[in-house]
């Protein structure tokens, strides 16, 4: 069997597996097994996974995961979002579409301790969408900016996708969280400004202003505990105080004791944060384990390697091969979530990257090359027919029909392609803050 045979069957029994619903970790497992039995039998097999599971899941730099994981569930369980959402609207309540706003900006701050999109999107629902239809937002608009604003939390650090990113390639990951912030903020702005754009195109969907409470010192008391978070963990990360490890368990307790305060958790929340943070954890690790079979069946037909060449030999501009790429990975996010499209083609689209020239340095482009592929997988989440946030955005607002929420979020789609056009063309933007990191 010739190795394009064997690669294509590879992806054709994942993919088919993945058409009868099998857990996205299960279908790459037995993918990447067939195609590592098929090539070098079972003996091989046994002792690649005898020795891979422990060498993967005993990383010292996999610890972050679940810890800024437990991050956003305390944030969640803790009421924090309400603060948040309280102090965007009344800041935002005298633009035309401000509540829209305000969701966005909600969903940025919170994912700026949460780290998740599907748990940003479904926190910030809870608190913004009944305020949004009671001051006569329509369910399109509604839905459509909650499912867009939860992108914000793999958008902006801490992000689990980047950490995963940083891990593949063996990456700072504190480089590579500043790399995030410019980006994440200006996706927030782009945002904000698809809704004034939307709402006076298309009128209907929203009121003319917002009767919401003015901004009180209760309200600014109430994001206190955010902002201090955010210095906490990142100040010290960057100020070298402790590594992003260390980070995420310093912000881990910090929420905590932020939930404490606010005495919104009790025992059977606190217990349902861990029970959470162990189920996200496992399904990821799963995730890493499936991938890392699969990546290792693949690279026994030396396709990547292969490809590398081949792109390379077309003398195609390197912007044009990164343009390609992220291409591939809207088209794929129509059918797999962002964790496993990252472990997927990482490994196989970072070799081909990194042997183009730029013009920048190797560690440059590898940060500039992770922060487009984090902004282009969030078109998942969004795009039909998959959009994964929108499914859970939608599944909270009882009689909008699901039609409607896809429509609602294609002003944001819009917005995401302007945006990835821009770092895309302009590396430097992404760049910026690195520069300031040491």
């Amino acid at each position: 069997m010739s190795p394009i045979t064997l690669t294509v069957l590879i992806f054709g029994v994942m993919l088919l597996l993945m058409v009868l619903r099998t857990p996205i970790a299960v279908a790459m497992f037995v993918a990447g097994s067939i195609g590592y039995v098929l090539q070098a039998g079972w003996l091989p097999l046994a002792s690649f996974l005898n020795t891979q599971a422990f060498a993967r899941f005993a990383s010292y730099d996999l610890s972050v995961i679940p810890l800024f994981i437990l991050m956003g569930n305390f944030a969640t369980q803790g009421g924090i979002s309400r603060a948040l959402f309280e102090f965007a609207a009344a800041v935002m309540a005298r633009f035309k579409g401000g509540l829209a706003m305000a969701s966005v900006m909600a969903c940025a701050a919170f994912g700026a301790i949460c780290g998740s999109s599907v748990a940003t999107a479904a926190t910030i629902t809870q608190v913004a969408l009944p305020e949004m239809r009671r001051h006569g937002y329509s369910g399109r608009l509604a839905t459509g900016t909650l499912a867009a604003g939860g992108t914000l939390g793999i958008l902006i650090p801490p992000s689990v996708p980047l950490v995963i990113y940083a891990i593949l390639t063996e990456q700072n990951i504190a480089k590579l969280f500043a790399a995030a912030m410019l980006p994440g903020l200006i996706a927030m702005l782009g945002y904000m400004a698809a809704i004034a754009i939307y709402v006076r195109l298309v009128p209907g969907h929203a009121p003319e202003h917002d009767e919401v409470p003015a901004l009180t010192a209760r309200a600014l008391v109430g994001v206190a505990p955010i902002a201090i978070i955010f210095i906490i963990v990142f100040g010290g990360i960057y100020g070298g105080k402790f590594t992003p490890t260390e980070g995420a368990a310093v912000g881990a307790a910090a929420t905590f004791v932020a939930a404490l305060a606010k005495r919104e958790i009790n025992w059977a929340k606190f217990k349902q944060c861990f029970y959470a943070t162990a189920e996200s954890s496992a399904m990821i690790f799963l995730i890493f384990l499936g991938a890392d079979l699969m990546n290792s069946a693949l690279a026994l037909t030396q396709v990547p390697a292969q490809l590398a060449g081949v792109v390379q030999g077309w003398g195609l501009p390197p912007l044009a091969v990164v343009a390609a790429i992220l291409l591939f990975y809207v088209v794929l996010g129509a059918v797999m979530d962002e964790l496993s499209m990252i472990l997927l083609t990482v490994p196989i689209f970072f070799p081909v990257v990194m042997g183009l020239d730029f013009g920048m340095p190797a560690e440059s482009v590898a940060l500039w090359f992770g922060i487009m592929v984090l902004m282009t997988v969030g078109f998942g989440l969004l795009a039909p027919p998959v959009g994964l946030n929108v499914y859970v955005v939608n599944g909270m607002a009882k009689g909008v029909p699901i039609a409607e929420s896809y429509r609602g979020v294609m002003p944001f789609l819009l917005s995401d392609t302007v945006r990835t056009l821009l770092l895309l063309f302009f590396p430097p933007i992404s760049l910026w803050l690195v520069k300031y990191v040491g």
